[in-house]
């Protein structure tokens, strides 16, 4: 068997950030290295590449997903924003603001996966979805610090950035309210 098999590339079409992009992609290649090498979107991370520490987190179809675990094939058609997609008509998104204004960030690595994943989040409990801590998961989810560190537990930061973070959050998740 040689062990320089010439690698088996499908046809793909993923819209990012609202652009649609045909590619020939390798079927072993993960969104997150679609993202990073073939289109030059480097803003997602790869931290881990085991999906266990949040840094590659993007919006794929409206819910949030580490990259580096789903492949770039299975998801044809697919609609992905990542974190150069949440500004809009070149201003910050509410969160991206609120993440500078309560410091929400130190050496800024985790901080793209960071805002995808607070992005789907707050969409997540704006449409009424319950935590694992939720007491009563038919309530409307109250934002308190407990319950975003909960839905963020996801998400790791290395260098400890979760009070601004919390902040950040519960700011935006109060004005959402308004």
């Amino acid at each position: 068997m040689d062990s320089e098999a010439t690698p088996v590339v499908a046809a793909v079409t993923l819209v990012v950030n609202g652009t649609e992009h045909r590619l020939s992609v390798d079927t072993r290649a993960s969104l997150l290295d679609v993202l990073r090498e073939d289109l030059g979107l480097t803003g997602s991370k790869k931290g881990c590449d085991h999906g266990q520490c949040g840094a590659c987190t993007v919006l794929l179809n409206g819910r949030r997903a580490n990259a580096c675990l789903a492949l770039a094939v299975a998801h044809d058609g697919a609609e992905v924003v990542t974190v150069e997609g949440l500004a809009q008509d070149g201003r910050l998104s509410p969160l991206q603001e609120a993440f500078i204004e309560q410091d929400a960030f130190q050496c800024g690595y985790c901080t793209p996966g960071q805002l995808c994943s607070a992005t789907g989040m707050l969409d997540e409990a704006a449409q009424g979805w319950p935590s694992a801590i939720a007491e009563d998961v038919a309530a409307d989810p109250v934002l308190d610090d407990a319950e975003i560190r909960e839905r963020m537990s996801g998400n790791l930061c290395r260098c400890g950035a979760y009070p601004g973070i919390v902040a950040a959050l519960r700011e935006v998740g109060v004005g959402r309210r308004a």
